[in-house]
């Protein structure tokens, strides 16, 4: 195992997931920060779910840092309707990349995981101690068993093999180039769409799921994008962090924020017959904003511009 150098800008830095909003967020920060040599692949190139595949393309690109930023994700539907997608695609991205970045010579990989690995039922805010004290929230539990085993074989390829790997565990990730697919879309890109198209087709109201109460944090993905930079630098591998704003706030109120923005004057309206998911997740980022770390973006500013690119990229303008 080499010794862990410093960053450079002239460092082999692998970016897995580079087109989703938290890798591309990722390759931005590298790119401002002067990072030259960033290895990136699509889908089409590198499928991550394929062992051997990775393991060629380790061998021959030799990359010295990884950021892995690929996952199966998505909201409570798409984890309801496709649990053995969610756990075996990313136990299969998860492990092909840890295991070849310890095999071919990676110097410090850093993990994107998912704050819904802690219990349903865990403290708020939430300890990275409260892992594994506690069931998990139900109607995403599959999804979650996979982003658990990824972050405890980080932590064991640290601890068998001196492996320099850390994991960060976001609150819930938006922004430019998120995901507006309403299958598969989490909480806020999801009402985003919702209320635009209730906008364009003058719907007088739109039905969400849930009774509204749930709490829930966000986290711009270039603050984590940020975070997990500082990550790479400076956080010791073996463990996990937190990594949110420190503020929630219910669905309900998200709703009205992102309507606001959108300009859609609906009723909002909830169908409590349908789950509410966890009532709470808010996360305690003490030990990450004790590296440095503080978010930057607002809610609502990081809401605004996400909005202006989805209409820039992804949004019907017209009526149907």
């Amino acid at each position: 195992m080499p010794d862990i150098s410093p960053l450079s800008p002239s460092s082999k830095i692998f970016v897995a997931g580079h087109r989703g909003t938290i890798g591309s967020a990722i390759v931005r920060r590298l790119e401002k920060s002067g990072y030259h040599s960033l290895i990136l692949a699509t889908r089409e190139d590198l499928d991550l779910r394929d062992q051997a595949a990775v393991s060629r393309f380790f061998a021959r690109q030799l990359p010295e840092y990884v950021f892995v930023a690929a996952a199966r994700s998505g909201g409570i539907l798409a984890n309801s309707k496709r649990p053995a997608e969610f756990l075996y695609d990313n136990l299969a991205i998860e492990s092909n990349i840890i295991h070849a970045a310890r095999q071919h010579g990676v110097c410090k990989l850093v993990l994107i995981g998912a704050s819904c690995v802690y219990p349903r039922g865990a403290p708020q805010p939430i300890p990275e101690e409260s892992l594994l004290t506690g069931p998990l929230e139900p109607a995403n539990e599959a999804y979650a068993i996979a982003r658990i085993a990824g972050l405890k074989m980080a932590a064991a390829y640290q601890a068998q093999y001196g492996f320099s790997a850390v994991t960060l565990l976001p609150a819930t990730a938006y922004g430019p180039g998120d995901n507006f697919d309403l299958e598969t879309a989490s909480v806020l890109p999801a009402l985003m769409r919702r209320f635009h198209e209730a906008k364009i087709w003058n719907s007088p109201s739109v039905t969400l799921w849930g009774t509204g109460a749930a709490l829930r944090e966000f986290v711009h993905a270039d603050d984590l994008a940020a975070a997990a930079c500082l990550a790479m630098e400076s956080a010791e591998g073996g463990g996990w962090l937190n990594v949110g704003p420190g503020e929630d706030l219910t669905v309900a109120d998200l709703a009205d924020k992102i309507a606001r923005v959108v300009d859609y004057g609906g009723e909002i309206r909830f169908d409590s017959t349908r789950t509410d998911g966890a009532p709470r997740r808010l996360l305690d980022s003490s030990k990450m904003r004790a590296l440095g770390w503080k978010p930057a973006i607002s809610l609502e500013g990081g809401i605004a511009s996400t909005y202006q690119w989805y209409c820039a990229n992804a949004a019907p303008s017209v009526a149907g």
